[in-house]
């Protein structure tokens, strides 16, 4: 049997405070994480799209997301906890994690586990996100991703859809320079942005090329990937009628750039 193929993040240092000890209060340790993923499916390198892997970001993440969301007593909870947040993720199947502390004694002492994600229960956690179409005469504080209300003129003929979208594409980077934030195409860009709370503006036509039954327009664009990301808020950034929104998402409207 042919083994699966892997990612790693190896030798990454953080200092945390950590340990059940009392003189491991008030100070922090240096610790050292390596992880070691074992995807779903092979990598297909003729297909060199990144939405198609597992982001090595969401290794570094999850090592920040398990440190952030309280303080240890045990690097086995804590290798446990970095487990089940990369296991959230479609694309790993398994994972070993070791997390070794450097500054109490003459080496490295620590564990390493490996779980399975069938094994083991995890849950994906949603990171808050606004959608807002349109250009917004100020952007919204926190996750924001921009729409564009229409796409930019292109020449007719072909497949009227995909060039509607690339239409969607264009105008997307005139938007990026009015608004002076950044473009994201694929949903590993988009969720660095939401990680980072950082504003970005959609290029549609990489992802909603692959959603034929997604009308090629803003309102619906927004809906879509309203549904993708869990995100439960769409804006308006103009005096434009509202459409009609499906269930679970709410509808509202911001002021627009004069």
């Amino acid at each position: 049997m042919s083994q699966p193929d892997r990612i790693h993040l190896r030798d990454h240092l953080v200092e945390a405070e950590i340990g059940a000890f009392q003189s491991e209060r008030g100070r922090t340790q240096r610790l050292r994480f390596s992880l070691t993923v074992a995807l779903r499916d092979p990598v297909d390198a003729g297909d060199d799209h990144v939405d198609r892997i597992l982001s090595y970001d969401v290794l570094v993440q999850a090592v920040e997301t398990a440190l952030a969301d309280q303080r240890y007593n045990l690097v086995e909870t804590l290798a446990e906890r970095i487990a089940a947040e990369v296991l959230a993720h479609p694309q790993a199947a398994s994972i070993a994690v070791t997390v070794e502390k450097l500054d109490r004694g003459p080496g490295a002492l620590g564990i390493t586990i490996t779980r399975d994600a069938g094994r083991m229960p995890v849950a994906r956690h949603v990171l808050p996100v606004r959608i807002v179409v349109g250009q917004p005469a100020a952007l919204p504080p926190g996750a924001v991703i921009v729409i564009p209300d229409a796409p930019a003129p292109l020449p007719g003929g072909g497949d009227p859809r995909r060039i509607a979208l690339l239409g969607f594409d264009q105008a997307a980077w005139i938007l990026c320079a009015r608004l002076g934030i950044e473009v994201a195409e694929t949903r590993t860009e988009l969720d660095a942005a939401i990680r980072a709370e950082s504003p970005v503006v959609w290029a549609p036509a990489r992802l909603a090329v692959e959603a034929p039954s997604v009308a090629p327009q803003a309102a619906p664009l927004a809906f879509w990937l309203a549904a993708r990301l869990s995100a439960t808020r769409v804006d308006i950034a103009s005096d434009a009628p509202l459409p009609d929104a499906p269930d679970g998402i709410a509808l509202g409207r911001i002021a627009g750039a004069a």
